[in-house]
């Protein structure tokens, strides 16, 4: 599930990020795999971490989450987050339809 690559570099964050994060994070039952992918995709848009929105981008779709809805979740955040990084984070939802 790791970022691909990153295991050759530092094997101890891809062996966290597998078990730690995917593994037991992601797992737990308070919230659902869709909306644990709105609250990082709303993290990250708001907080400018592009390099890893196109992997949470997919991981949201693969959990429910409409390409509509991402949108909107974008077009919220625009308000809250800034125009700069709702503008970036459309850019990097229309290259998944390319």
């Amino acid at each position: 599930m790791t970022v691909h690559g990153m295991e050759t570099v530092a094997p101890k964050l891809a062996e966290l990020t597998d078990q730690v994060l995917f593994g037991d994070v992601w797992q737990r039952p308070g919230l659902s795999p869709r909306e644990r992918s709105l609250a990082t995709v709303s993290a990250l848009v708001a907080l400018y971490r592009l390099e890893q929105l196109p992997f949470h981008l997919r991981r949201a779709r693969d959990n429910g989450v409409s390409r509509e809805e991402l949108a909107e979740l974008i077009t919220h955040l625009a308000f809250y987050a800034g125009w700069p990084s709702a503008a970036s984070a459309v850019n990097l939802l229309k290259q998944m339809e390319e």
